[in-house]
């Protein structure tokens, strides 16, 4: 089974491809938003929205066990791991963060980096990770987690809302 033999290269491998990304964001986002022709207030608002989809399926899973994130049994996953880290939710947030802080640029990478780290690290040792909290564990865990993820989506589309409120006037 290839997971246990390369459980950690595909990980480090992933989150280094998911932090390139991240710091090409962090500091080129206001060429992505001119290149798309985006507004920051939609980035916010479908980073909400998209957040709030993730928390509901982390607060009240599949009966069935299948999601979206599981690759074919066997198949060594490429893109879930990127999609764990800078994800559509994650450019969001930091995209906004980014536009409201631009003077803090370096606070930003090195808080960016930290949380990389911190993601990099509950991959590396999400086997530990389970022997200790178990199945119930990380049940609980993951349902409190969404319910964290839920209340930030809301106040991510707030927020959204309320800077196009203006313009509307």
């Amino acid at each position: 089974m290839w997971y246990k033999q390369r459980h950690s290269k595909v990980i480090i491998r992933e989150t280094l491809i998911g932090l390139l990304i991240l710091v090409s964001f962090l500091f080129f986002w206001e060429q992505f938003l001119s290149l798309f022709h985006l507004d920051t207030q939609s980035i916010t608002i479908a980073g909400g929205i998209i957040f709030f989809i993730i928390s509901l399926k982390m607060i009240f899973p599949n009966p069935n066990g299948g999601d979206m994130f599981v690759t074919k049994k066997g198949d060594e996953p490429l893109v879930v791991p990127i999609a764990m880290i800078a994800g559509p939710a994650s450019l969001a947030t930091l995209l906004v963060l980014a536009k409201t802080n631009s003077e803090h640029s370096g606070s930003l990478f090195v808080s960016l980096l930290i949380a990389w780290g911190l993601c990099a690290a509950v991959m590396l040792f999400s086997s530990l990770l389970y022997k200790v909290l178990k199945e119930k564990g990380l049940t609980a865990l993951e349902r409190l987690m969404g319910m964290l993820l839920l209340i930030m989506s809301l106040q991510m589309f707030i927020d959204g809302i309320r800077a196009l409120l203006p313009t509307f006037e």
